[in-house]
């Protein structure tokens, strides 16, 4: 991995010689001139842990640990605000896998990847966005803050950045906030805008890459993200969440160097390699593949979950990227991608592996079923994918 982005905060923004279409340079170089916004005061003691089992019912619990795995949803970049219906189906598919005649394969929560409300992360929107979308997922919904969450609305700029989504997302008790309506679900009591989700068979870490392009984080979350990846539990799978992706091979955004060095430097800092590492941001599905320190380590780009517009791929020599995908200069493999149809990933973690399946959705055919695009095995032990 290159120290400095080649093109300001773009990660394979010049990779590939020849597309049929151009990037839209203009709208990234928009977003580039954003500035890093304050992040708000944690909500809970340091270093920001929520347990599982202080929000799943003991029930819950021991059907977990008596299947020895569980289920859970994840995907980012869900806030339906020009064509509601998009999202509507993909939450609607989500629901259908809470009823699966296995009950040990039902998803035990969703894990968003940001992105919650566009534009601008404003109150008066969470109902339409979040907590009606959602009214029959009867799981918790776990969140890390996109850019859109974080954004000033500039007809509103007094609002502090993250202020509904700290409400809802962030509360010291579970109670049913002004933004909820008829909807009957509790806030979340994540302890800080970023946060480790503490599981019987995997740690989560969720970062907050606050909203310039290429995502930007301060000194204490650096120092943060290192002391979590030193102290996770050895025994159990270690994921990594951010909502601006390290690599994407997109035509809008594509990666961060930015957050690639960040990510690199804490990981030879603390000794410890992530299982695997999320994002959103890029309105698609990318699957890519990263031989890093003997492992074979999944990078997913998962942010087809309910926005409308979706993010097209680049074209090598004009022609679509044909997977598997050996990215020119990077130890890096495309393994998959869906750029025509919204959907979300459903993942399942026992001691001995994380699985992965990513569902493609139609929304402009409401009853059609959703269909697995891609799946992936990686075995915890061996460090190896299949």
């Amino acid at each position: 991995m290159q120290s400095q982005p080649q093109s300001s905060t773009r990660r394979f923004g010049k990779v590939i010689p020849a597309r049929a279409e151009p990037v839209v340079q203009y709208e990234f170089e928009a977003a580039a001139k954003q500035p890093s916004q304050p992040l708000p005061p944690p909500t809970g003691p340091s270093p920001y842990h929520l347990p599982l089992d202080q929000v799943l019912p003991a029930s819950t619990m021991q059907s977990i640990q008596s299947a020895g795995r569980f289920a859970f949803h994840i995907v980012g970049d869900v806030g339906g605000v020009k064509d509601p219906q998009d999202q509507d189906i993909v939450a609607a598919h989500m629901v259908e896998d809470l009823a699966a005649s296995d009950e040990s394969t039902r998803p035990v929560f969703f894990y968003c990847l940001g992105d919650v409300v566009y534009y601008y992360g404003q109150a008066g929107d969470y109902y339409a966005q979040f907590y009606e979308p959602y009214i029959h997922y009867n799981a918790p919904i776990f969140s890390i803050p996109g850019n859109h969450d974080g954004d000033i609305d500039p007809s509103n700029p007094s609002v502090p950045s993250l202020a509904a989504f700290v409400e809802n997302f962030c509360a010291t008790e579970p109670h049913l906030s002004s933004e909820a309506g008829d909807s009957g679900r509790d806030t979340m009591t994540q302890p800080n805008v970023y946060w480790t989700l503490e599981t019987p068979f995997a740690t989560f870490i969720g970062l907050y890459t606050n909203v310039p392009e290429g995502g930007w984080m301060d000194n204490d979350q650096i120092a943060w993200l290192q002391s979590e990846l030193s102290s996770a539990p050895q025994n159990k799978a270690l994921l990594v969440s951010m909502h601006h992706p390290i690599y994407s091979l997109d035509t809008y955004h594509s990666g961060s160097a930015y957050m690639g060095n960040i990510l690199d430097q804490a990981i030879q800092a603390s000794r410890r390699t992530p299982d695997i590492v999320f994002a959103g941001h890029v309105h698609n599905y990318q699957r890519f593949t990263r031989s890093l320190n003997s492992r074979s380590v999944p990078y997913i780009v998962a942010g087809g979950g309910g926005y409308w517009n979706l993010h097209k791929m680049q074209k090598v020599n004009g022609s679509v990227i044909e997977t598997p995908y050996q990215v020119p200069g990077e130890d890096v493999t495309l393994e998959s991608y869906d750029a025509t149809n919204h959907g979300y990933l459903l993942m399942e973690v026992d001691g001995q592996t994380l699985k992965g399946q990513y569902y493609s959705v139609s929304t402009s055919q409401a009853s059609a079923p959703a269909q697995l695009l891609d799946s992936f095995t990686l075995n915890l032990q061996t460090h190896t994918l299949q």
